[in-house]
């Protein structure tokens, strides 16, 4: 690769060289054109009409062509020099007669042969060695031709020397477009040295390093943009890292998932959620069509436009996942395709729950309603003619259902203060133990009624709590009156109150017909119930465990339901204790 340096030398030496033989060929040919133009018109001034008719004059006498000679010899504007311009008297075929060299012959030219025509032969070309006048002379019987000849000698000698003269200033030129060429390049090179030498810091990714602007032509210039472009780039990189590590941070810990596959197929990019949702290890050796090849095809992916994507559906063992896939442009040489993975695991189960929880309450308001409908039907269709003891039991039938409803309806409406954080809690400081004896107490008949063995275990000096007395004693009484629902008539209930720490607890244990272990972690979901024919036939709702939890989480409590199928169940509630109040020292 050639230096700037040479370069510029080589310029520079080619310009010289165009310039002198630009020069030189102007010169030589005006030169030569002056002595053709200065020769004809010497002639034109010579040959006037006057002298013409001398010469026709001098024809005529006996010696024509001596006497037109000596006449052409003594007119001092032909300059004649006999080594270089000679004078011919030709006869009408081109023979001499008589000439100023004593030469006997000639050579026959267009001029000649032109004058031979009776014309003056006057042509001339710059690449001919002569130049010469051939003039037609009618002289009486006979007709002659005067015939002047130059032979370019001292044109050619000018020219040599001019030649000369012009090869010798190349050469002079030469030598100092060299030494100019090389002061000049030293002058550009050095800045453009220092530009390369930062152009390479740039290219390894320094970008702190500035140049010193010694000029303020367009060397400086370009120097003082290069710092600046330094600087910006400098810049732009800074905020690019910066937002690449944003990305790169949100692309890590993003809940969705996201695997990038190249122009081949195979996987490129994708971060912890992908591989945790896809309960598989993602590297480069994966392939799209291991992974998604049931759900879509790569190749037809790869067509779609930009704009368009492909939503499709994958199960990974528990996993519901959504897939939206869409081609991207990695780079020049092809694509690839992007997969966004959605865990809809727990969408679908609120959307499962949604749709069960609007059945049940359909379900649950249908039943009593309709045994309204019905009862009231029976009512209005017979009219009197019911006895008065089975209309008062219909009466009790519309009575009861009615409150059954009155019942779900209640609780929904409080389950839904729940939810929207809206239920108001008169909180107060109140004894533990003597809301578990009120629940006792309230319960003690019930219990007697199905012939229970009801046994209450309650220190008195429990702590207090804070919190609603009525929505806690709600809790237990929703307890208890379980164990005594689902337990068989003449079973034991044992109700316990006490102290964990910093907590008290109070269970409530039986030995009823127990719940199954794969009810267990579903019994707080609203209107789930273990037996739901006996549930229906004790006014049981479902919701009675929900609204237990809700509460309880409200006052930072906890419950716990252990149960052995067919041999009991014990539910634990327990909650924080209120701290001691400071007694005023007196």
């Amino acid at each position: 690769m050639r230096s700037l340096r040479t370069k510029m030398v080589m310029i520079m030496v080619l310009l010289i060289l165009a310039l002198m033989t630009v020069v030189g060929s102007f010169l030589i040919n005006g030169v030569g054109n002056y002595y053709i133009e200065d020769f004809y018109v010497q002639m034109e001034q010579t040959f006037s009409q006057d002298f013409i008719s001398q010469l026709q004059a001098l024809a005529a006498t006996d010696d024509g062509p001596g006497q037109m000679k000596q006449l052409l010899m003594s007119r001092s504007e032909l300059g004649i020099d006999l080594s270089r311009r000679n004078v011919y008297i030709l006869d009408s075929q081109g023979q001499v007669l008589d000439s100023s060299n004593q030469s006997s012959s000639v050579s026959i030219t267009s001029n000649i042969l032109q004058a031979m025509n009776g014309e003056v032969g006057q042509s001339v070309s710059i690449a001919s060695n002569i130049m010469d006048l051939a003039v037609p002379i009618q002289g009486g019987s006979e007709d002659y031709i005067v015939y002047v000849l130059d032979n370019k000698d001292t044109v050619n000698a000018l020219t040599s020397r001019l030649f000369s003269i012009i090869l010798q200033s190349l050469v002079l030129g030469l030598g100092i477009c060299v030494v100019l060429a090389f002061l000049l390049s030293q002058i550009l090179i050095t800045p453009i040295r220092a530009l390369t030498a930062g152009t390479r810091q740039v290219a390894a990714g320094e970008f702190s390093q500035s140049l010193d602007v010694t000029s303020r032509d367009e060397i400086g210039m370009l120097t003082r943009n290069f710092n600046h472009m330094s600087q910006v780039l400098q810049s732009t990189i800074s905020q690019v890292e910066n937002e690449r590590n944003k990305l790169s941070t949100l692309f890590l810990h993003m809940t969705d998932g996201v695997v990038a596959f190249g122009p081949t197929g195979q996987v490129i990019h994708h971060n912890p959620a992908a591989s945790r949702m896809l309960s598989r290890s993602l590297s480069g050796e994966e392939a799209f069509d291991g992974i998604f090849g049931r759900e879509a095809s790569f190749e037809k992916l790869l067509t779609l436009k930009r704009s368009e994507y492909l939503e499709c559906q994958k199960r990974v063992g528990d996993r519901e996942l959504e897939l939206f896939m869409a081609p991207f442009s990695a780079d020049k040489t092809g694509g690839g395709v992007m997969v966004v993975i959605h865990d809809v695991t727990e969408q679908r189960k609120s959307e499962q729950t949604r749709r069960e929880f609007v059945a049940n309450v359909s379900h649950e308001l249908r039943t009593p309603l309709t045994n309204v409908k019905s009862y009231a039907e029976t009512l209005l269709d017979a009219g009197d003619d019911l006895p008065p003891e089975l209309k008062r039991n219909f009466l009790s039938v519309i009575v009861s259902e009615a409150d059954r409803m009155t019942r779900i309806v209640k609780d929904l409406l409080t389950l839904t203060k729940f939810d929207y954080g809206k239920m108001e809690m008169n909180i107060t400081r109140f004894p533990f133990a003597e809301a578990v004896k009120n629940v006792h107490q309230a319960v003690a008949l019930d219990a007697k009624n199905h012939r229970h063995t009801l046994t209450l275990t309650c220190p008195a000096d429990l702590p207090a709590i804070h919190g609603d007395r009525e929505r806690i004693e709600q809790v237990i009484m929703n307890i208890v009156s379980n164990a005594i629902k689902y337990t068989a008539d003449g079973g034991q209930i044992d109700i316990t109150a006490g102290t964990r720490g910093d907590q008290v607890f109070v269970n409530v244990t039986d030995n009823g017909i127990g719940i199954p272990e794969k009810d267990l972690p579903r019994l707080f979901e609203r209107f789930y119930r273990v037996d739901k024919a006996r549930s229906r036939e004790s006014g049981g709702t479902g919701l009675g465990l929900s609204i237990a939890k809700e509460i309880l989480t409200q006052h930072q409590g906890d419950i716990q339901i252990e149960s052995v199928y067919g041999q009991g169940t014990s539910v634990t509630v327990t909650l924080p204790a209120a701290r001691e109040e400071a007694r005023e020292t007196p």
